[in-house]
This record gives structure tokens, C-alpha cells and sequence, in this order.
């Protein structure tokens, strides 16, 4: 099998491209726009803005997971939201029809939702709040279209919750930073849940839908049980071997306000800061989301309990200088 990632340079990317030679498949090639760190020989050197360097990398016939994607909730321009996840994904999917590539597993988000209802699944409402959001449900329509033109084609959306892990920095990182620094606060109740993906276990299921069939098949990306704040917070605290003092914490009016105190500053400065009304806002919502994924057999490799222990182990007990660091939301 011939396997192309996406924008495999990144922090899913890497941890499938490893997972994926480990298992024996042995045609995989990363197409980014730039260069893989650890696999700087599997890499081609593309753009999804450009059809024409996209086309020159994609291999005929190849199976294409697309892990491409404009993230972050401080992305400047706007538009490149657009450009990336919405037009990229419509390159893709015409590289992808003149190449004879009849299988594509995208990566799109638990954010098309919005601030969903408990337990929403695959057929919840479309809602999303902001342009990550809206922008990656376009992209799937478009792959859609690509797959309907053909129905012996196959598509795997795969919508994944915050996925965390070993050399990430993005926002669950922050949350165990500010817990092992000291200086970490409760913003509202903390009876807010949150659903999470750990990143071997998220690179496990795209794997796993290599063979997928034709037609398009939907799936929320959740690892199982849900922790509330309060729980995930006391512990990562008992595994650093610290008191939890969970009287301390913010209303989350100050939260927020304090939030868009930093968003002005940012604005002003041209700083990206690490605190922002968005981000407050995200952490102290429901998140929690059903998902249709037992049903295909596939089982996580690693346990949610687990996965939260590697982790705080990996960046806070652990020393790892010099490893590679990926930088996302």
C-alpha cells in the first residue's frame, strides 16, 4: 500500500508515520510544506494552497490522509483559514481524482459542533464558533463532493477532540505546565467535562482505517472516560505528588475579562500571549462528545488514565532536552 500523509510534518503526523513503518508498511511519504525532523527522507516539500507543487508530490494511487490544517486560535491573517483548510482540502481532492487516488482519511474537528450539547455525536448540529470551526466543516463538504462523484471512492472524516501527548505545546500542555509550575488557578466551577484524545491512540485509528470501505464514513475521535476539570486537574497533581487546594479559583466573568485584557494588549502589541477570552471560554466549557467508533471493533492502545500519566511523566518528571517540540492549539 502507498501511503501519502499530509502535512505529516506535524505532531499527529510524526507519531503516525512512526506508528505506521513500526507496523510494516514501508511506502509512506510525508507531503508538508515543511521538512519532517525525523523523517527528512520520507519528506516532499508541498504546499495545499498550491495545486501545482501538490500534484508533483502525490503519488498515483496513493491512499492520502490530509493532517493539513490552519489551527491555532490566533492565526493571522484570517484568511488563511480559508486558504489552507477550505481550498487546500479542493486541491487535494483534484490531485486526488487526476491522480487515481481513491481513498482519503481526513482529519477535520470536534469544533464544526460548536459549544455542542453533552454527548453529542456524528449527526449533531453543525455550530461552529469560529473560523477554525467553519472552515474545516467546508473542507469536509468538499471531500464529499469528491467522493460522490465516484462512489466507488472512499472518505474517513475522522473529528477529533483536543488531542494531547508527549511534545505537544498546545493548550492541554499549558493546562499541565501551569499546574507544575505553581501558579495554576481554577477559572469557574470545574464541573465542566472534557473530552480528550491522546495522540497515539488518535494515530492508532487512522491507521486502522487504511482499509476502510467505499462510501463515507463519519467519526467522533474521543478517548474514554470524560474527566471533569476538578478530577484531571487533582490528578495531575497526585502524580506530581502535590496537594490540590481547589478552593482556589476564579468566577469565570473575572476569567473571561481577564481574557479580553490580553486580547487587547495582543492587539496592541502584536504579541501572541497565551491568554485570550477564547481561550478561557473554551476551557471552561462542556465539551463532551459520543462517538460511533465503537462499533468499527477499533480499540485504543493506550488508556485515557494512562496516556494523561506518560505524558505529565514524559514533560515534567522526566528530562528530554533537545527533542523535537510541535506547536499547536
Amino acid at each position: 500500500m502507498r501511503i501519502n500523509v499530509i502535512g505529516g510534518s506535524g505532531f499527529i503526523g510524526t507519531r503516525l508515520v512512526a506508528r505506521l513503518l513500526a507496523n510494516g508498511f514501508t511506502d509512506v511519504s510525508i507531503i508538508d510544506k515543511a521538512m519532517s525532523q525525523r523523517f527528512p527522507d520520507r519528506t516532499r516539500i508541498a504546499d495545499v494552497r498550491d495545486e501545482a507543487s501538490l500534484e508533483a508530490a502525490v503519488d498515483e494511487g496513493a491512499v492520502l490522509i490530509n493532517l493539513a490544517a490552519e489551527h491555532r486560535d490566533d492565526v493571522t491573517p484570517i484568511s488563511l483559514y480559508e486558504e489552507v483548510n477550505v481550498n487546500g482540502a479542493r486541491h487535494i481532492c483534484a490531485v486526488a481524482a487526476r491522480k487515481g487516488c481513491d481513498r482519503i482519511i481526513f482529519t477535520s474537528t470536534v469544533a464544526v459542533y460548536g459549544a455542542a450539547e453533552l454527548g453529542t455525536g456524528e449527526d449533531g448540529r453543525i455550530a461552529p464558533f469560529n473560523e477554525y470551526g467553519r472552515t474545516k466543516f467546508a473542507a469536509e463538504a468538499a471531500f464529499r463532493d469528491w467522493q460522490a462523484a465516484s462512489p466507488q471512492r472512499s472518505l474517513t472524516i475522522v473529528r477529533p477532540t483536543v488531542v494531547f501527548g508527549e511534545q505537544n505545546r498546545g493548550n492541554v500542555y499549558n493546562l499541565l505546565r501551569q499546574i507544575a509550575s505553581g501558579r495554576f488557578l481554577m477559572i469557574g466551577s470545574g464541573r465542566n467535562r472534557k473530552s480528550l484524545a491522546y495522540v497515539e491512540n488518535v494515530a492508532a485509528f487512522l491507521e486502522c482505517r487504511l482499509e476502510s470501505p467505499q462510501g463515507v464514513g463519519v467519526f467522533n475521535y474521543i478517548d474514554k472516560p470524560d474527566f471533569d476539570m476538578n478530577s484531571l486537574v487533582a490528578n495531575v497533581y497526585g502524580l506530581l505528588g502535590r496537594p490540590y487546594r481547589g478552593w482556589l479559583r476564579l468566577p469565570y466573568p473575572v476569567g473571561y475579562a481577564i481574557g479580553l485584557g490580553f486580547d487587547l494588549v495582543a492587539k496592541l502589541t502584536g504579541r501572541k500571549l497565551p491568554i485570550s477570552a477564547i481561550r478561557v471560554r473554551k476551557f471552561c466549557l462542556n465539551s463532551v462528545y459520543s462517538t460511533r467508533i465503537e462499533g468499527t471493533g477499533f480499540k485504543p492502545p493506550v488508556p485515557l488514565e494512562e496516556a494523561i500519566r506518560r505524558t505529565v511523566t514524559y514533560e515534567f518528571i522526566e528530562s528530554h532536552d533537545g527533542e523535537q517540540l510541535f506547536f499547536t492549539e
